[in-house]
């Protein structure tokens, strides 16, 4: 039979970006369908204008703060049609690279419209059937509203609407405690608007101590929290109130922000005979779906929702799909980060987890900020870097609570990827003064006690005697 297209992608963000332009490059012909705008949420309504945002948040904080470093200044004006205007020059600058006619030149037919299935071989997108040697679903997710009383009738904004704000609201209320909830909560807050954080917990896949040093920061930053869920919203005037237990907070806007949902309707799975449910499309360790010419990643299968993954997974999909050497994805080892300040990041096991698996096994090194020099000289002492590692010194996970935690934690990911001991790294020239340095430094604690302990330690001190 005869194909239109090697491979087809179902959404232009950026699993079916990486996999188009990477198909191109393997010499396949290559069409990418989207409905909306190429890009997807990272570009237009995630990563990107939140990124942007911190960013003129950070600089506001650090003019108000300057004082701490003997700078005096006067207290910051917040121009909201400015910072905004920041926000989309960012967008502008980067989707350059994305457009149809960029990705064209790249040799990706980029085709707008809403794709559905016909058939297992065949979509259809406005008036023209497509099919294809390999589809590749990458739908991506939207934000879930959640079943909260009143809230239908009130005005609210999700990660899609909050950056289009063009005035800094007096007050702001949260729903969802999570990275975009806490992100969001710490940048307006350093903006100018008092915020409200609403959440049982604070970043709730995140390790324990990590969250209690950012309920420390927010709260010496003004931030507000209520630990509960909230269970009812209601208007008073122009003002919205949220009811979450015992508590009620009244607020100029109101922000949703309590997760992603994979986005898997409209696609008419059924008639290409795609299992999925709620979660996501279902996948198996090489992203096929039970239809073995049809792969699905990103977001769209509800495992890791971080762009990174999004990315790296659908070029593992593409391989799988085209070439004779399979390989397996495994969203157990994928780093991520919160852009807070201190920002957030893990990779592996969480010390938890590790302590469930391994029990008495399990040894955690700690090296805190404030006993880290780079940390020291920025004035930035709040956080940890803390490595979980096994009785052999194998590393299993790590926690990075620091400025550029999101840099750091790549130095413990690559390790996982390849010799998760704590010799390797350790025994790498690390540059300083950097915050890198704290995580050798942990490295190296690990190292000394390993090899001093039972044993090994009594053969090193023997031999460290004979070399005299």
């Amino acid at each position: 039979m005869k194909y239109d297209y090697d491979l087809i992608a179902i959404g232009g963000g950026t699993a079916g970006l990486t996999a188009t332009t990477a198909a191109v490059g393997f010499g396949l012909s290559a069409a990418l369908i989207e409905k909306h705008r190429i890009g997807g949420d990272c570009t237009w309504t995630g990563c990107v204008p939140s990124k942007a945002l911190i960013r003129a948040a950070r600089a506001a904080h650090e003019t108000r703060t300057a004082a701490r470093f003997g700078i005096l200044v006067e207290p910051p004006r917040v121009d909201m049609a400015a910072v905004r205007a920041h926000v989309r020059a960012s967008i502008e600058t980067i989707y350059q690279h994305e457009t149809p006619d960029a990705l064209g030149k790249q040799g990706v037919t980029v085709i707008p419209g809403t794709a559905r299935f016909i058939d297992p071989r065949t979509i259809q997108v406005g008036e023209r059937r497509l099919t294809a040697r390999r589809f590749l679903i990458t739908t991506g997710a939207s934000p879930i509203i959640p079943a909260i009383a009143g809230l239908a009738d009130v005005p609210y904004h999700t990660y899609e609407t909050i950056f289009d704000l063009e005035t800094l609201p007096a007050s702001l209320a949260i729903v969802g405690a999570g990275s975009v909830g806490t992100e969001l909560a710490q940048a307006y807050q350093r903006l100018g608007a008092q915020v409200t954080l609403i959440g049982e917990t604070l970043l709730p896949k995140a390790d324990a101590d990590a969250r209690a040093v950012l309920e420390t920061v927010f709260a010496r930053e003004g931030v507000l929290r209520i630990r509960a869920s909230a269970d009812r919203v209601s208007r008073d005037g122009d003002r919205i109130v949220v009811h979450a237990g015992a508590e009620r907070v009244s607020a100029d806007v109101l922000l949703i922000a309590v997760g992603r949902a994979p986005t898997v309707q409209g696609l008419d799975l059924e008639a290409a005979g795609v299992a999925y449910s709620a979660d996501g499309i279902t996948v198996d360790t090489y992203l096929r779906t039970n239809q073995r010419h049809i792969y699905a990643a990103g977001d769209c299968i509800g495992r890791a929702q971080y762009t990174h993954y999004a990315g790296w997974a659908a070029f593992r999909a593409l391989q799988n799909a085209f070439l004779p050497v399979k390989v397996k994805t495994d969203a157990a080892q994928v780093p991520w980060t919160v852009f807070t300040d201190p920002e957030v990041a893990q990779v592996g096991m969480s010390e938890a987890a590790a302590r469930a698996e391994y029990g008495d096994k399990v040894g955690v090194q700690l090296m805190p900020m404030d006993r880290t020099d780079r940390a020291i000289t920025d004035g930035a002492i709040d956080g940890f870097i803390k490595v979980i590692h096994t009785g052999s010194a194998r590393v299993v996970g790590a926690v990075v609570v620091a400025p550029r935690a999101g840099e750091v934690i790549n130095e413990f990911a690559l390790a996982l990827d390849h010799e998760p001991n704590a010799l390797n790294l350790a025994g790498t020239i690390h540059t300083y003064p950097t915050y890198s340095t704290a995580a050798q430094l942990a490295e190296a604690a690990i190292v000394t006690r390993w090899m001093l302990n039972g044993m090994i330690g009594r053969i090193v001190r023997w031999a460290a005697r004979r070399g005299r």
